[in-house]
This record gives structure tokens, C-alpha cells and sequence, in this order.
């Protein structure tokens, strides 16, 4: 029992400096940048949300990806990130 307790703690853990980062990028940088970003909810929103969600390695996944197709040739619109659901055999 207490691996688990530990594997949760370091999971929740790993995920606190990414999305510390987004907030960063949400408060202090998004405002000066403008609202240019092609999807609903947001890249950074999705982002946070995909940490939450699926961890540090899936999370840095569903980011990254969402971040290169959020271009001007791309597509566009609403984008939750339920859409993707990711099997994790852990």
C-alpha cells in the first residue's frame, strides 16, 4: 500500500512545475501576446487540463501535440480533450 501512496505523491508531484508554468504563461505572457489561440478551450487551458488529467508523459503528449496544430493552416474550433482518451496499462 504505501507504493502506491508513493508512486500518487510523485505523480501529482512531477506535474506542479509544468503547470506552474502555464499559470506563468496564462497571467503574465497571454495578456501582452492577445487571445490568438485557434481552439476552445485554449492551448494552455488543454494543457493544464491534460497534466491534471493523464500526468506528466501523457500530459506533455496531448500538449505538444494540440500546440503544433494550433497554426494559421490548421483547424480550428472546439477541441475538448475528452475527445482523445488514452489507455493506460499501468
Amino acid at each position: 500500500m504505501e507504493k502506491k501512496k508513493i508512486k500518487f505523491l510523485l505523480s501529482k508531484i512531477s506535474i506542479i512545475l509544468p503547470i506552474a508554468l502555464i499559470i506563468f504563461y496564462q497571467y503574465v505572457i497571454s495578456p501582452f501576446v492577445g487571445n490568438n489561440c485557434r481552439f476552445n478551450p485554449t492551448c494552455s487551458k488543454y494543457a493544464k487540463d491534460a497534466f491534471v488529467k493523464f500526468g506528466l508523459l501523457y500530459g506533455l503528449l496531448y500538449s505538444l501535440r494540440r500546440v503544433v496544430r494550433c497554426h494559421p493552416w490548421g483547424s480550428f474550433g472546439y477541441d475538448p480533450l475528452e475527445k482523445y482518451p488514452v489507455d493506460k496499462k499501468t
